[in-house]
C-alpha cells in the first residue's frame, strides 16, 4: 500500500516472505505491461516503464523476472490488456480511502472492491468525492538504514535534485516532488547513489484523521486487508493516521 511515509514505514521491511512477494511482483508485472503497451520495450524512451522499473527494483523484483515481464508484454500480441479504474470512498468515520487497479474485468474488480468497502462499513462513492482531499505528488521514501549521508547533506543533495520538499520521519527520509518532476529527481538521486525503498506517484492527503473507536480501526484494518488481498489493486491511499 503506497501513501504518506507516516502509513508507508518502510514497505520492504513488511514485505519478507515469499508469498507476498509473489503478490507485489505480480501487481509489478501488470505495471510493467501497460507501461509497455503505452510507449515501448524500451526504458531510454518510455519514462512510464523508467519509473516502474525503479519500482520493481525497489521492491526487490530481480532484474530477470523485469526483463522476463517487458520481453513477454512486446512479443505477445495476444497479452491480456489491462484498463486502469479508480474507485473512491469512505471508511468507518469518513476516513477517505482512494483506490487504483488494473484489470481486464472491470465488473469483477468493481464488485470485489464494493465487497471490501461493505464488509469494513464502508462505501464506495462517486467519483472526485474524495480525490479532492489529496494531493498528487511523486513520492520517494528512504530508509534510514540504507542511507549513510546525514539529514541535512541528503536535504540539500534532495532540494538540488529538483524535489519540492524534503522531510525527516523516524525511520525515514520522505521526499516530494510535482508528478511532472518526478521521473528526473529520481534519475537524478539514483545517479547520486542514494538508495530508494520506494518511488512512485502517490496521492498525499492534505488532512490526517485518527480513529479512537476500537471497533472502527478493526473494520479499517479489514478494508485494506481485503482490498490489499486483491490482484486487480495496484494502490490503496487513505488519510487515516495511524
Amino acid at each position: 500500500m503506497s501513501g504518506h511515509s507516516k502509513f508507508a514505514n518502510i514497505k520492504h521491511k513488511k514485505e519478507k516472505n515469499d508469498a507476498v512477494k509473489g503478490k507485489i511482483f505480480t501487481k509489478l508485472g501488470r505495471e510493467i505491461a501497460v507501461a509497455v503497451k503505452e510507449g515501448g520495450a524500451d526504458p531510454n524512451s518510455n519514462s512510464r516503464l523508467k519509473d516502474v522499473i525503479a519500482k520493481a527494483k525497489a521492491n526487490n523484483m530481480p532484474n530477470d523476472t523485469i526483463d522476463r515481464s517487458i520481453k513477454k508484454a512486446a512479443g505477445d500480441a495476444n497479452a491480456v490488456n489491462y484498463e486502469s479504474v479508480t474507485y473512491e470512498g469512505y471508511g468507518p468515520s469518513g476516513i477517505a480511502i482512494i483506490v487504483e487497479a488494473l484489470t481486464d474485468n472491470k465488473n469483477r474488480t468493481a464488485a470485489n472492491v464494493r465487497n471490501a468497502f461493505t464488509k469494513g462499513n464502508g462505501n464506495v462513492g462517486t467519483q472526485g468525492c474524495v480525490s479532492f482531499m489529496f494531493d498528487r505528488k511523486g513520492q520517494i521514501i528512504i530508509d534510514k538504514e540504507e542511507c549513510d549521508m546525514k539529514a541535512d547533506d541528503l536535504m540539500m543533495v534532495v532540494l538540488e535534485a529538483g524535489a519540492e520538499d524534503f522531510s525527516e520521519e523516524e525511520d525515514s527520509f520522505e521526499i516530494l516532488t510535482d508528478p511532472d518532476d518526478f521521473s528526473s529527481v529520481r534519475e537524478n538521486l539514483e545517479k547520486a547513489g542514494i538508495p530508494m525503498a520506494q518511488a512512485d506517484i502517490s496521492m498525499i492527503p492534505q488532512t490526517w484523521v485518527e480513529l479512537k473507536d476500537e471497533n472502527d480501526i478493526k473494520m479499517m484494518n479489514r478494508i485494506l486487508d481485503l482490498l490489499d488481498e486483491d490482484d486487480d489493486v495496484q494502490e490503496v491511499y487513505h488519510n487515516w493516521d495511524e
